[in-house]
């Protein structure tokens, strides 16, 4: 799955080792038990209005890899900034921003204060502490990046 994974999301610089699923029974019957989920990145910066496609992109995969009408995973890709992890979703609900494509962006965390908030409808398991700080690394990763390439374009701009 890894290389097909990465053609629309690029190389993985990050994989979280599986984590125990804490929210039984939703995805249970579809995917069956028990269930793991792993956070990845890509080092590759997303165009934050490419999520839509991207969306539609890993629907796909979920598609190709189906048996008997199930899909044997869930892939919910999103983007994480300084201030926030937003995930793409194709359920409509009242907190949730439509982008276009049936695909909608659920604002699922929020960074404030040195750590992750949650929000009155962060999904449980992105609550958790153990995902919360798979996405600080995460964060941290992405902080540096941009740190790197200001200082790389700071050092290679003339002096006036």
């Amino acid at each position: 799955l890894r290389p097909r994974r990465e053609e629309p999301l690029g190389p993985v610089d990050y994989e979280s080792d599986p984590i125990p699923c804490t929210q039984p029974g939703y995805y249970d019957r579809e995917l069956g038990t028990p269930i793991t989920r792993r956070i990845l990145s890509s080092g590759r910066p997303l165009d934050m209005d490419a999520l839509p496609g991207l969306k539609l992109a890993t629907n796909a995969l979920e598609g190709q890899w189906a048996r008997g009408g199930r899909r044997l995973f869930n892939l919910d890709p999103g983007y994480l900034t300084q201030e926030r992890l937003v995930l793409a979703t194709g359920k409509n609900f009242t907190h949730r921003v439509y982008l276009s494509q049936g695909i909608w962006a659920a604002l699922t965390l929020i960074y404030q204060g040195g750590g992750w908030r949650d929000l009155p409808w962060t999904f449980p398991d992105y609550a958790t502490p153990e995902i919360k700080t798979h996405l600080t690394r995460i964060r941290e990763m992405y902080r540096d990046s941009l740190k790197h390439l200001t200082s790389s374009k700071d050092s290679s701009c003339p002096k006036v």
